[in-house]
């Protein structure tokens, strides 16, 4: 046997020896999955100690978890299909802007409720810098909730009085970097070689040098290069995103173990869904890009492993930026599985093209795509979020229909900010590159579908147009495979808010156009069906009870699209059991035809109740239908 052998062969004895006596539901989980944990963390780290201490550190969790969400635990691991469900509607939104503080939203509960809403995205609230937190994802304390936003007790009150009603909680987990006020950088700026190995210092330029010239920037105007000069400490530090965000250093096994130990605090909180921020980022090598890099997958791994240890009930959502067939290795393997959920990025910002465009080419593709994935893979679909919109475009295949990438990009921007294609939109461009021509755009769905505009010039028929416009992205989003997810706000037609311009410390960053407080007086308004909010409210809550009972909206159904041999119309059906959907969307101002040729009987439309064959349908402009297939005469 050879030394290295006759090493690791000590290690495993002492290794077993430091397990500490487990019992019970602890320790049936934790022997399922102790192997294999232990075989990554050694092939990553080879640090027996670090290692024990984990799975000491675990049971203290396990331990100190709260009964009631053992239960829910045990409740979502009898039903590991529990968030897969047609019922599934979630709502992102910031706590100030929503309701102020934590124990604002706790008071806005039947609001949601109202909303259909059963599973909310709080986003980032740890203690962050003021002027320098990057919305919040610069985290100073991953143990502290902003105080203007309320206390950790107000956090566990507010998860307590959601699972009480049904509602799942997301939040935000920062992996990849933190704050400069971190206190592991405060003791790094003093020198403190434990706290600077878990970040990247260099002493001078030439290791940084050489990351450069193969590690792309995310900022390269606001925050260009990935490094930081420290000129008291005379260090260079990894800044991937901004200055103030340090990027951690994973490479070092005390890195691992505290974010677990961070990530087992909030989850013992109440925390449901935890979304993994940037997560592609967080291993680093020279002579790449630092994206996506194996290590990253042996990380997730081993936190959806700890995860199932300690809290099986919580999900991971991953914040992976790329096309839907890049992003699957995120989702593991049946066997092996990471994230439970990835965010649909691409299909989010192909869908506002096929709005610019009204052509729904490269949006069929896309979702041919997404479709045929296995039916394991769960996407999060949203029309708008918290961030801008990246064009980031099969550019491929656009070049083959004569659509140069630059001069796409630009007719995009030009055409959400309404210079361009007959456009009612209105926003605001982000990190705008002159040289590239590179951009991001920022405003709301209401905004950028024309209800802005429409409401500035009071012109009623263009208002109609707009909010059918609206309704429609909106019924397309539900009939994507996956979790809809509503931006608050939207439910509402909350339009771009400029007051962020007169705000020192949010002028900079035209992403706050569509950050606005929600708007309440608006929002009594829902049950006015003449106006603006009222008609977006009704609508939209027709169509998440539609979604709500019928069965052919669960994610295991068969999802496929059909050929409308209109440029314009997107044909989608679902298949579950015996029953089928045909779902049709017209993405133009003008009225067209669906030429399908569905033989097999007859529909009912499911908004009016109408009869209907499925052969070559007539759609108004920016119209939608969601056709049943008529099984006995009970539906009808």
């Amino acid at each position: 046997m050879s030394k290295k052998k006759k090493k690791k062969k000590a290690q495993k004895k002492e290794l077993i020896k430091q397990i500490p006596d487990m019992s019970g539901e602890f320790q049936q989980r934790f022997q399922k999955f102790h192997d294999e944990l232990r075989w990554l963390y050694m092939e990553l780290y080879d640090n027996g100690s670090m290692f024990a201490e984990l799975c000491e550190r675990l049971e203290q969790f396990y331990t100190g978890r709260k009964d009631s969400l053992k239960a829910l635990d045990r409740e979502r691991e009898a039903d590991p299909n529990w968030y897969k469900q047609n019922d599934m509607l979630g709502m992102m939104f910031y706590i100030d802007n929503f309701a102020g503080t934590m124990k604002g939203v706790e008071e806005k509960l039947p609001y949601l409720e109202q909303c259909n809403v059963n599973y909310i995205h709080l986003m980032p609230f740890l203690e962050s810098p003021e002027g320098r937190s990057d919305g919040g994802y610069a985290v100073s304390d991953f143990r502290k909730v902003q105080e203007r936003l309320g206390t950790m007790e107000d956090l566990e009150d507010l998860t307590e009085s959601c699972h009480k009603k049904g509602i799942s909680v997301c939040m935000d987990f920062v992996m990849n970097h933190t704050s400069e006020e971190h206190e592991w950088a405060k003791k790094a700026r003093e020198g403190d070689g434990e706290y600077m190995s878990r970040y990247f210092f260099f002493e001078n330029a030439y290791i940084p040098s050489l990351y450069e010239k193969t590690v792309p920037q995310v900022f390269p105007t606001t925050a260009p290069g990935n490094f930081t000069w420290l000129s008291e400490q005379e260090y260079f530090v990894m800044t991937s995103f901004y200055p103030y965000q340090w990027d951690l250093n994973y490479k070092n096994p005390r890195v691992f173990n505290e974010m677990m130990y961070n990530f087992l605090y909030l989850a013992n909180r109440g925390i449901d869904i935890v979304r993994l921020d940037a997560v592609p980022y967080i291993w680093k090598e020279l002579n790449t890009q630092c994206r996506n890099l194996p290590q990253v997958h042996t990380i997730v791994r081993m936190m959806r492993i700890v995860s199932e240890i300690v809290c099986p009930g919580i999900l991971l959502l991953g914040e992976v930026v790329m096309e839907p067939e890049k992003v699957v290795p995120y989702f593991g393997t049946v066997e092996k599985p990471e994230c439970h959920m990835l965010y649909n990025v691409t299909t989010m910002a192909t869908t506002w093209h096929t709005v610019a465009t009204r052509n729904v080419g490269l949006l069929k593709k896309q979702l041919d795509t997404v479709f045929g994935l296995p039916k394991e893979y769960l996407f999060l679909n949203y029309l708008r979020c918290h961030d801008d919109i990246g064009w980031g475009l099969d550019y491929e295949m656009l070049a083959a229909k004569g659509m140069e990438e630059r001069a796409h990009k630009q007719y995009l921007n030009d055409y959400f900010q309404g210079y361009a294609g007959n456009s009612n939109s209105r926003g605001e461009l982000y990190n705008a590159d002159p040289v590239t021509g590179d951009a991001r755009f920022c405003g709301t769905t209401a905004s950028m579908c024309g209800i802005e505009k429409a409401g500035f010039e009071q012109d009623d028929a263009a208002i109609k147009k707009a909010i059918r416009l609206d309704v429609m992205l909106h019924a397309y989003m539900f009939v994507q495979s996956g979790i809809p997810v509503i931006y608050s706000g939207d439910e509402i037609g909350q339009v771009n808010d400029y007051s962020y311009k007169e705000d020192p410390k949010k002028a900079a960053d035209s992403r706050f156009i569509h950050r606005g407080a929600m708007n309440w007086k608006l929002a009594e308004q829902i049950s006015d069906e003449k106006s603006v909010q009222g008609k977006l409210f009704g609508q939209l809550k027709e169509l998440e009870a539609i979604r709500k009972r019928e069965q052919v909206f669960v994610s295991e159904a068969d999802v496929r699209t059909i050929e409308t041999w209109d440029p314009a119309v997107l044909c989608i059906e679902r298949r579950y059991g015996e029953e089928k959907l045909i779902a049709l969307f017209n993405f133009s101002e003008f009225d067209k035809t669906a030429w399908i040729n569905e033989t097999d009987g007859e529909y009912v439309e499911l908004i009016s109740g109408r009869r209907m064959t499925a052969s070559g349908v007539d759609i108004p402009s920016y119209g939608f239908y969601y056709l049943k297939k008529i099984q006995s005469a009970e539906e009808v």
